[in-house]
C-alpha cells in the first residue's frame, strides 16, 4: 500500500494552449460559431431594465430547453431578484451569489473558457460592457439509460454497465467506492473533439509515480480527436506496437472499482461506455470477474483451465504442422496410419490446409461480427457446419486439420479478454509459418522471441510478466491460486 500523498492539482486541468486568444465579446462568439445552425442566442433585459442588456448563448440539443427557461431566463428577468436600482456590477454579483436557480455557476473571463462551456452543454450569459460572462450548467437530459452489460455477462455480480455520459459513469464508480480517498482528475484530450477524460485512483493504494506519469501522458497526448480507445492506448502505453493489450478494458463498474481498489489507475472517457485501467500484467487478462464470486477451489481450477486453453490456442496448429511435416516419428503408429489415410485423397499439403482453415476461421468470425445478429448467427452456422462438412466430403481438406483448427479456436474463446484473444490469433498464424519453415526448431525459435518480447515489456513501470518476474516468492502459486497475493488489493 502507498501512503504518500501526491500533488496533482496541476493535472486537474489540461495544460493545452488557448485555442481562441481573443477578447470575450459577442462578435467573437458569433464569429467562432459561424455557420453553426444549432448555435442560439437571445437578448435579455436584466430585471426588465431597458439599460441593462445581456445576451444568453447556447447550443441547441446540448442544453435542456426547460432548464434554460425555468432556471436561467426567468430569474434573470424577474424584478424581485434583479431590481432596477442594481447596477451592472451589482447584477453580476447577485447572479454569482445565487440570483439564478442553478447549482453550477462559473465566472468566465476568456473566450476559450466560454467556448469550452458552450460545447459541453452549458449556457453562457455575456455582459458586453464588463467583457465577462457567466456560464450555467444546463445539459440536456437525453442520454442512454444504464442497462445490463452486453460483453461481460454477470452471473452473481451487479447488472449495470457504463454508458456514454462521463458524469453518470463516475457516479456508478462512486456508488461502489463511497470514500473521499477516491480521487478524480479531469482533463481534455483532442484538438477537435476536446473530449473530457477522467483519471480515477484510490489515495493510499495507487502508486503516486504511476498517477503522475499517466496524468503527464494525458496532457501531452497529441491527437486530433478522441472517439475510440485506440487513441488512448497508442499514447499512454509503453509499447504501442506490441500485439498484446496493455490496458484493462471493462464495461462493468464493479470490476472497474475492483481494479482501483487493487491500486490501479482508472480512465473514463466521455462518450465511451468503457473503463480502462493500468498498470497491468499478462496474468491480469487471464482473470475473470466471476472468479471473485466463486470459491477458491473453483476459481483456481478455472484459472488453470484458462492457462491450458491459452497454450493450446497458441501452439496446437503450429505443433500439428511441424510434426506432420518434419517429425512424423513423434506420432503414435495408429494415429499416424489414420492421418495418412485421411491425407491420401487430399490434394493440398498440411501447411496449406492449416493456413487455409485459419484464414477461413478468421473470415467467418469477422463476418459474424459485422453482420446483424440474425444474419451473423446464420452465417456462422452455415460456415461451421455446411461448408466444413462439404469440404471434408469433397476431400479438399482432411478432418484432422479441421479438428485442430476448431479446437484451437474454441480454446481461444475461453479467454476472458477479447484483446488478448485477438493477439493470440495473430501469433497463432506466425507460429504456423515458423513451423512450416523449420519445424519444431522454428516453433522453438519463435517462442524464444515471444518470451523475449514479453520480458522486455513494461506497463507504466510494472513488469508485464509479473508475478513470474517480480522477484517475489512462489510465483506459480500467486499466478494460479486465488487468494495467494494475486488478488485482494496488492499493488500490481
Amino acid at each position: 500500500m502507498y501512503t504518500d500523498t501526491p500533488d496533482f492539482r496541476a493535472g486537474a486541468v489540461s495544460r493545452r494552449t488557448p485555442r481562441y486568444p481573443i477578447l470575450l465579446t459577442q462578435s467573437a462568439l458569433e464569429e467562432i460559431f459561424s455557420a453553426c445552425a444549432d448555435f442560439q442566442k437571445r437578448s435579455l433585459l436584466l430585471g426588465l431594465d431597458p439599460d441593462k442588456h445581456v445576451t444568453v448563448f447556447w447550443i441547441d440539443g446540448l442544453v435542456s430547453s426547460r432548464m434554460l427557461t425555468e432556471d436561467v431566463i426567468r430569474p434573470l428577468t424577474s424584478l424581485s431578484r434583479l431590481p432596477e436600482e442594481a447596477g451592472g456590477r451589482q447584477s453580476l454579483l447577485r447572479i454569482l451569489a445565487g440570483a439564478v436557480y442553478n447549482c453550477t455557476v462559473r465566472l468566465r473571463e476568456t473566450t476559450d473558457e466560454a467556448v469550452d462551456d458552450l460545447t459541453h452543454g452549458c449556457c453562457v450569459l455575456l455582459f458586453p460592457e464588463a467583457g465577462r460572462a457567466v456560464s450555467f450548467e444546463a445539459r440536456s437530459e437525453v442520454q442512454r439509460a444504464v442497462s445490463e452489460p452486453t460483453l461481460e455477462k454477470s452471473i452473481k455480480g451487479a447488472k449495470d454497465a457504463f454508458v456514454e455520459t462521463l458524469r453518470v459513469n463516475t457516479a456508478l464508480v462512486r456508488r461502489r467506492l463511497c470514500t473521499p480517498r477516491l480521487k478524480l482528475i479531469e482533463s481534455s484530450v483532442g484538438r477537435s473533439s476536446v473530449t473530457r477524460v477522467a483519471l480515477l485512483f484510490l489515495e493510499g493504494a495507487a502508486d503516486p509515480t504511476v498517477v503522475a506519469e499517466l496524468s503527464r501522458r494525458l496532457d501531452e497526448l497529441n491527437a486530433d480527436g478522441l472517439l475510440a480507445t485506440g487513441v488512448l492506448e497508442e499514447g499512454l502505453t509503453d509499447a504501442p506496437r506490441s500485439p498484446f493489450p496493455q490496458l484493462l478494458h471493462t464495461e462493468r463498474p464493479d470490476r472497474f472499482a475492483q481494479y482501483i481498489m487493487e491500486g490501479r489507475v482508472g480512465l473514463l472517457v466521455d462518450g465511451l461506455p468503457i473503463g480502462l485501467a493500468g498498470p497491468v500484467s499478462l496474468s491480469d487478462f487471464m482473470r475473470s470477474s466471476a472468479d471473485s464470486a466463486s470459491s477458491w477451489l473453483i476459481a483456481t481450477a478455472l484459472s488453470g483451465l484458462r492457462w491450458l486453453a491459452f497454450c493450446l490456442s497458441l501452439l496446437l496448429p503450429a505443433l500439428y504442422v511441424a510434426i506432420a511435416l518434419y517429425h512424423q516419428e513423434m506420432i503414435p503408429t495408429r494415429l499416424l496410419l489414420s492421418v495418412i489415410e485421411a491425407k491420401q485423397r487430399v490434394p493440398f499439403s498440411t501447411a496449406l490446409e492449416v493456413i487455409g482453415m485459419l484464414l477461413s476461421f478468421e473470415l467467418l468470425q469477422e463476418a459474424g461480427l459485422h453482420l446483424p445478429n440474425p444474419i451473423g448467427d446464420t452465417v456462422s452456422i452455415i460456415g461451421a457446419l455446411i461448408v466444413g462438412q462439404s469440404a471434408v466430403e469433397a476431400r479438399v481438406v482432411s478432418p484432422i486439420a479441421i479438428i485442430v483448427v476448431a479446437f484451437a479456436g474454441i480454446a481461444g474463446y475461453t479467454l476472458p479478454s477479447q484483446d488478448l484473444g485477438s493477439a493470440l490469433r495473430l501469433l497463432r498464424m506466425a507460429l504456423v509459418i515458423a513451423a512450416v519453415t523449420a519445424g519444431l526448431f522454428g516453433v522453438g525459435a519463435a517462442l524464444c522471441l515471444l518470451l523475449l518480447h514479453l520480458a522486455e515489456m513494461d506497463s507504466l513501470g510494472c513488469n508485464y510478466t509479473a508475478p513470474l518476474s517480480d522477484g517475489e516468492r512462489k510465483p506459480l502459486r500467486r499466478l494460479l491460486l486465488k487468494g495467494s497475493g494475486a488478488e485482494g488489493g496488492e499493488k500490481p
